[in-house]
């Protein structure tokens, strides 16, 4: 089984982003950038599901500028086999990405395509959904606990009511949430040996995929500062006050 894993590079979850003071976007430069949380989740459980002899190789790919080899490297040092990238510079859009990964998927035929559910920084929830859409494979997503069976999968999943068991015969999708695993530190002996893994390079034009951006981003601005809070002496002031300003009681 071949199991192919999609990383982004994101502005690291613990940097406060800024926006920039002409309001284009907001401030990437000399910012501490990281695997998208969820992506290390998937992972994560790429690498158990080939450490239980369930799984020959991981292929890593990431789309996105030069600097996004990083978030191949690191994927190489936690266990993947090899990493592809393809070279796009400036804002990729979900529906560009899918139509990326599944020329990917065409060339390395895989049996297993995982990524997190959603990116940290364009929260969209869309790559992995579109993707299946483009191959015409099941998809399993939310996953927070995935069972690999004979050519079949069965995935617990994140819902609104609360967990959802399917069963989804391979090749599939599946999103990872953030409960399936605990990712692991890659330690500096691994880290010394992904450097010599091989990490295939592709630009987006070769592929023939447009990936102009459809939408266009007016502005972005901060979100109102929150008021500060009301402090009461005593539990009848807050009553009093939840009943005749909040008017909520």
């Amino acid at each position: 089984m071949k199991i192919l894993v999609a990383v982004k590079r994101v502005i690291d979850y613990n940097v406060q982003v800024r926006v920039k003071e002409d309001g284009t976007g907001v401030v990437t430069d000399n910012v501490k950038m990281s695997t998208n949380p969820p992506d290390d989740n998937a992972i994560e459980e790429a690498v158990k599901i080939k450490e239980a002899g369930k799984a020959a190789e991981i292929v890593a790919v990431t789309v996105g500028e030069e600097k996004a080899q990083e978030t191949v490297r690191k994927a190489l040092a936690v266990g993947a086999d090899r990493g592809i990238h393809i070279k796009v510079d400036g804002i990729v859009e979900p529906l560009a990405v899918s139509k990326i990964l599944q020329k990917i998927a065409d060339k390395e035929k895989p049996d297993l395509i995982f990524m997190g559910k959603q990116a940290i920084d364009d929260d969209c929830n869309q790559t992995g959904q579109m993707l299946a859409a483009l191959l015409n494979w099941p998809q399993a997503t939310f996953a927070s606990k995935i069972e690999v069976k004979d050519k079949m999968l069965e995935v617990t999943r994140e819902v609104d009511e609360g967990l959802e068991t399917i069963e989804v015969n391979v090749p599939a999708i599946v999103t990872c949430d953030l409960r399936l695993n605990e990712p692991r530190y890659a330690s500096l002996p691994n880290i010394m040996k992904a450097k010599k893994k091989p990490i295939e390079q592709i630009n987006s034009s070769d592929l023939g995929i447009d990936t102009k951006p459809r939408i266009e981003q007016i502005k972005v601005e901060e979100p109102p500062k929150r008021k500060a809070g009301i402090k009461v002496a005593n539990v009848a002031e807050l009553v009093e006050k939840l009943k005749n300003e909040a008017k909520v009681i």
